[in-house]
């Protein structure tokens, strides 16, 4: 007990009294005597007008778990100015996080996969490996899942964890899982019976007792209130995780959030317990309520979004779990797209570059491997102006700041190797790796840093959750056999795609036809002709699309512009009733009975033409549409006859030789289609 004098002087009194007052601090001194005295600061008021009520440090071992390392903490940096982007095409929703006007997050979702990512599935074991201590679980899915003996058995509160595979999962047992990282390759997706449910503020465990707090909350004085709460909200044989967006928020903010929760993981179980495996129990959410979810925080200055309904929705999503925030969130309705104006498709050709190079002129070059990430940093251009240490530092701090936003951007995960440029000083060495670190804590992800190898190279690991970007963006290259990359079909129509809307509106013309790479074309048009259907309604014209394998990949020729008759008669080369002599090609995608040929990248669908591949053939067109005409071959002995009437019959007014065999097979007056 601490005895501390102060001297009091009373105005009021005619005299003045002077009185000691014996101040306490202990265990045994109020809340309000301390917070009377300064030791503790004033309840705070949040918005809803609600009382906040701090919590003091726990134990040391307990405080001292919190912290993050030995080194003192980091001053906090200045506010930059943060926005997030959401660009909406027919087929795929994109998101785009700047900061200072610079790319740093980038993520894709689109509407034909899967995103399988914090899904639930009730799925039954396949196979049990006791070799592997792991099974594979049926979910559903393309490939089975893989789940890992200490990820089998989190139901069981005293499970041993040395327990055999066998023992805990048995071939053909149902059980409820969650997967926590995507199928990648060849390899299925990472499942767990650990499942976590995500909410605004806090995480629910249901099968962990656990108490977490944020590590990227610095203040330990708010860390301690949120763990005070978290413990008292708790649910009973449940644990909680306080998410960073939690920092400030009250105890009924946190308490709404936990019974949202709490339903979700009620009808989980409920939907587990009816129905039959493998099913899916619960999807993550979609782009934009994840957006909001996860992303949008008082960090955030602008959420603008470039269509219509989606900005809607997001605005209905933010009112019920952000409403503070909704004034944020904007809609783009500019001619010119959202992300070509603030240079986002051209930010993201350079992040699947290998060589990205800095401001100093240095740069990196980034090799992406299936066992491993290699990051190289040189001097390049930058000769600097003292001396050579001076030159080695200033580049490699820079560089550390460029690998954490390309971390980030790139979504490199794994194994990570960063060869700096060598430094025969120890304490430029930590002042890089301090600046590493301090640009690594706006990484979401968790990253380790396990520090300098023998040779001088930087060792650090980053959690694996999902495809990097460069294998997002990208495909194998079949000419190279996968030892470099192009930009995929997907992403070449979508950039085409817009060329052509581009020539439109500068053409103002009714039609347009073009060739592209017979892939790329297949793509533009869509299945059944559904892509050309939404890009002739967004621009209000008819367009033509067929293939050519002269063009390149990323080419495209601009055929005819002009009148919807002008443009129709090139585009469509056949009418119904025309004989063709034609070569089959290559078989139907969808329909293997079939063949395909091709009239100057007209594809023609040749009925039960399958097994002709290779051969010339006799054919009739049956039916002649804008992307494609169907056709019938003709038999041998039908072939034989025609050749026997040719010879027989004459026409006054058509040669034998340049017409058709039988004039009701000739194309209709006025047509241009071709004649063979």
């Amino acid at each position: 007990m601490i005895d501390i004098r102060h001297m009091v002087i009373c105005k009021r009194m005619p005299k003045i009294f002077i009185f000691f007052v014996t101040v306490e601090r202990g265990p045994c001194m109020t809340r309000r005597k301390r917070r009377r005295w300064g030791i503790l600061p004033a309840e705070s008021v949040d918005s809803a007008g609600s009382a906040n009520r701090d919590v003091g440090v726990e134990s040391p071992g307990a405080a001292a778990s919190l912290i993050q390392d030995d080194s003192a903490p980091l001053a906090p940096e200045p506010k930059v100015f943060k926005e997030l982007l959401v660009n909406y095409e027919p087929h795929e929703s994109r998101l785009a996080i700047l900061e200072a006007g610079q790319l740093v997050e980038f993520y894709i979702e689109h509407d034909d996969e899967d995103q399988s990512a914090g899904n639930i599935y009730k799925g039954k074991v396949e196979n049990v490996l006791p070799g592997m201590r792991a099974a594979f679980v049926n979910l559903g899915l393309e490939k089975n899942g893989f789940l890992y003996v200490d990820d089998a058995h989190a139901e069981e509160r005293d499970h041993k964890r040395a327990r055999p595979i066998q023992d805990v999962l048995k071939t053909g047992q149902d059980i409820v899982v969650q997967i926590v990282k995507e199928a990648i390759g060849n390899k299925g997706a990472r499942v767990t019976t650990n499942i976590s449910l995500p909410g605004r503020y806090l995480v629910l465990t249901p099968y962990s007792e656990t108490i977490g707090v944020s590590r990227r909350i610095e203040s330990e004085r708010e860390r301690e209130r949120l763990r005070s709460i978290a413990e008292r909200i708790r649910p009973k044989g449940m644990g909680l995780i306080v998410r960073t967006v939690a920092d400030g928020s009250s105890q009924k903010a946190l308490l709404r959030d936990l019974i949202y929760l709490r339903r979700m993981w009620t009808r989980i179980k409920h939907k587990a317990r009816v129905m039959r495996s493998p099913a899916l129990l619960h999807r993550e959410a979609s782009l934009i309520a994840r957006t909001i979810r996860d992303h949008l925080d008082e960090s955030v200055d602008r959420f603008v979004i470039d269509d219509e309904h989606a900005y809607h929705r997001a605005k209905e999503i933010a009112d019920t779990i952000s409403p503070s925030l909704k004034n944020r969130i904007e809609w783009d309705n500019g001619v010119i797209p959202l992300f070509e104006l603030r240079g986002i498709e051209q930010e993201l050709d350079r992040a699947v570059k290998r060589r990205v190079w800095l401001k100093c002129g240095g740069y990196l070059v980034i090799d992406e491997t299936e066992a491993l990430s290699v990051i190289d940093v040189n001097t390049g251009k930058n000769v600097g102006s003292t001396d050579l240490s001076d030159t080695v530092l200033s580049t490699n701090k820079e560089a550390a700041i460029e690998i954490a936003r390309q971390l980030r951007l790139r979504d490199i995960s794994g194994i990570i190797i960063v060869d700096f440029i060598d430094m025969e000083n120890e304490a430029d060495q930590a002042e890089v790796l301090k600046t590493l670190q301090k640009a690594l804590r706006h990484d979401r992800t968790r990253v380790t840093v396990l520090g300098l190898t023998q040779l001088g190279l930087l060792e650090m690991t980053r959690k694996k959750v999902r495809e990097s970007l460069l294998n997002q963006l990208t495909r194998v290259c079949p000419q190279c056999d996968g030892r470099g990359h192009v930009l995929s079909d997907e992403v070449i129509a979508r950039r085409l795609r817009q060329r052509i809307i581009e020539r439109l509106k500068e053409s103002g013309a009714e039609a347009l036809l073009v060739e592209a790479n017979p892939a790329i074309a297949s793509h533009l048009i869509g299945p059944g002709g559904t892509n050309l259907k939404e890009l002739e309604h967004l621009t209000g014209r008819a367009v033509y699309v067929r293939g050519n394998d002269e063009c390149a990949m990323e080419d495209i020729r601009f055929i005819q512009v002009g009148t919807r008759e002008e443009v129709e008669r090139l585009g469509i080369p056949v009418v119904e009733g025309q004989i063709l002599e034609v070569l089959v090609q290559e078989r139907h995608a969808s329909n293997a009975k079939d063949g395909i040929a091709r009239l100057e990248g007209y594809v023609l669908d040749i009925e039960a033409g399958g097994d002709r591949v290779g051969d010339n053939v006799r054919v009739e067109v049956v039916r002649a549409l804008r992307t494609f005409a169907t056709a019938r071959i003709i038999p041998a002995r039908d072939a034989e006859r025609d050749q026997d009437l040719a010879q027989t019959l004459s026409f006054d007014s058509l040669p034998l030789t340049n017409e058709k065999s039988y004039s009701h097979m000739l194309p209709p007056a006025g047509s241009s289609g071709p004649e063979v």
